[in-house]
């Protein structure tokens, strides 16, 4: 099973940023603890992060036929990006949507996803645990 994991803008400063929101791991951190648990080893995991819509987008489209399963932490393109929900809505892979912290508890211009009704799952508050869920969700689709 190949699954890509896209973070969004912003996600290169965890660590750094609001740790009091986001956790003290930096998405190297986290990238390292997923690819630590055994479980996973015969789930092929690449990790994106981008700063830039239009290079989340590309890389959404770049993996038709080469993807079984997708997971994006949108950041805050979350709440606004149509150009965003029309290219996973597009590519036809299931893409499960998570957020470190729980976004329905968060300011009220993030409590709307506009990716939501697009992805097959939506995981929010769980921290670095959050991604872990989403993988296992996909895996057992493809159960």
């Amino acid at each position: 099973m190949k699954i890509l994991i896209i973070n969004g803008p912003n996600l290169n400063l965890l660590g750094n940023r609001e740790p009091d929101i986001y956790g003290n791991d930096s998405l190297k951190d986290i990238k390292e603890w997923i690819e630590s648990q055994t479980e996973l080893d015969t789930i092929d995991l690449e990790w994106f992060q981008s700063n830039h819509e239009g290079k989340i987008i590309d890389k959404l489209h770049n993996s038709i036929n080469k993807k079984n399963g997708i997971i994006i932490n949108a950041g805050g393109l979350t709440h606004y990006s149509y150009s965003l929900r029309d290219a996973i809505s597009s590519i036809n892979i299931p893409t499960v949507e998570v957020h470190l912290s729980d976004i329905n508890k968060r300011e009220s211009f993030r409590k709307k996803s506009v990716i939501k009704d697009v992805c097959i799952n939506q995981i929010s508050g769980k921290g670095k645990h959050g991604y872990l869920l989403a993988i296992e969700f996909l895996i057992d689709k493809f159960k």
